[in-house]
């Protein structure tokens, strides 16, 4: 943490007091803080305190103009190029809806859609609140657009009841800003091009063949890329996730226009990591009008569509490339095969029969291949983890392809 810039924010939580403490370790691990106190969190500790464990200002308000040095500046905007992480603890139901919802009417507020580094968010609030399925969908929308969470603990409550809610060990969250921070932006001038969610093959002008891929995976690996100081083109099948800060996206329909978009961005690309659940095959043919239903039966011919990766296997010169496999038997021996038929770097691959993970869930249980053949096995953990988890490989091989013949930065194709 030694220099980093942490921006806390503290919101009107009865878990304010434990903020100082939260300051007071991330002060000695070497990182230099700056506290934003919201209204509501002023009735419940002083700024006093924050400002002298920290040795800085305090942010209070949004309109509050703050001397440093000579200039007098806009917080919102001079801070947010200055901060290596966003980190609210503890954060209530109303600040992760107010991020959620894109509403910006104090500083924090205004602060968090000025960023473009990592957020990390320790919420605190009654066991009610936080399983209102308002909250859990601010949750899991926050989730999507890349936002961290370190998850409350289960405990007796300012209510005097016992459920989940407690803002979690400050030791826990302090591990998990250094983890955050300790990445660093081993990205920077890199271009990274995924593709997430799924493809749509149209039978007729209103019915469609696709899968129930969210695009989770995908888009979790863009946030975390572009977090890690790369450039990101995301290049998106039919999917109702909010683009992740900062990724320049282009969305596509069928398997072809998922094709056409990820070879047109290929010549670009340091790292390819294909996420997509692409549709293995399309009516042969498409109706001119919606096929009625009076017909007893129906019978379709289908052909198989571009097999986009294999493609990119065979143009990817000297970048590195990663694909995604969903198995649901002889997962090794089905991703291996895949891995070197397709000649990729990393095969990550996850069992779709199980109930906690996979599509359209929050967690992944995986399994990552190498082109030596060593399988690196994980738990199920959140997409987002796993996408850390991705890019790490993702980085070591661009580093490992350094002294080997045949790679380099970026190959032509």
């Amino acid at each position: 943490m030694k220099g980093k810039g942490v921006v806390l924010g503290v919101t009107g939580s009865i878990a304010a007091y434990k903020a100082a403490e939260l300051l007071r370790h991330l002060v000695k691990k070497g990182a230099r803080v700056t506290c934003v106190l919201t209204k509501a969190a002023q009735y419940f500790v002083s700024h006093l305190t924050f400002q002298a464990l920290s040795g800085r200002p305090v942010i209070r308000d949004l309109f509050e103009e703050w001397e440093w040095g000579t200039d007098v500046r806009i917080e919102h905007v001079s801070l947010a190029e200055e901060a290596d992480l966003l980190l609210v603890a503890p954060a209530t139901a109303n600040i992760i809806g107010k991020f959620a919802a894109g509403i910006a009417d104090d500083f924090l507020s205004t602060f968090f859609l000025s960023i473009r580094c990592p957020v990390l968010i320790a919420p605190a609030m009654d066991h009610r609140m936080l399983a209102h399925p308002c909250t859990q969908s601010n949750v899991a929308r926050l989730k999507a657009l890349g936002v961290q969470f370190v998850e409350p603990e289960t405990g007796e409550l300012a209510s005097g009841q016992v459920g989940k809610g407690r803002l979690a060990e400050i030791g826990q969250i302090v591990r998990a800003a250094e983890k955050i921070l300790g990445r660093g932006r081993e990205l920077k001038g890199r271009t990274v091009l995924v593709s997430a969610g799924p493809t749509r093959e149209f039978l007729d002008p209103v019915r469609f063949l696709s899968n129930p891929s969210s695009g989770k995976m995908g888009y979790a690996v863009a946030a975390a890329a572009q977090a890690r100081g790369a450039r990101v083109i995301l290049v998106s099948g039919p999917t109702s996730l909010l683009p992740p800060f900062g990724v320049q996206v282009e969305g596509v329909g069928s398997a072809e226009e998922m094709r056409r978009a990820m070879l047109k961005h290929l010549s670009q690309a340091d790292v390819v990591i294909k996420a997509a659940a692409v549709g293995d095959y399309r009516p042969s043919q498409l109706a001119p009008s919606k096929i009625k239903k009076e017909r007893q039966r129906l019978s379709l011919e289908l052909e198989r569509t571009p097999d986009i990766l294999q493609e990119i296997g065979e143009k990817k010169g000297r970048r590195i490339l990663i694909g995604f496999a969903a198995e649901m038997e002889d997962l090794l021996e089905n991703a291996k095969r895949k891995l070197w038929k397709k000649k990729l770097d990393l095969i990550v691959v996850n069992d779709i029969r199980q109930s906690e993970g996979g599509f359209g869930q929050e967690a992944n249980q995986v399994k990552l291949i190498d082109r030596e053949g060593k399988v690196e096995e994980f738990p199920l953990l959140p997409k987002a983890e796993v996408a850390e988890i991705v890019l790490d490989r993702a980085i070591q091989l661009m580093k490992g392809s350094r002294g080997r013949p045949g790679k380099g930065k970026r190959g032509k194709g």
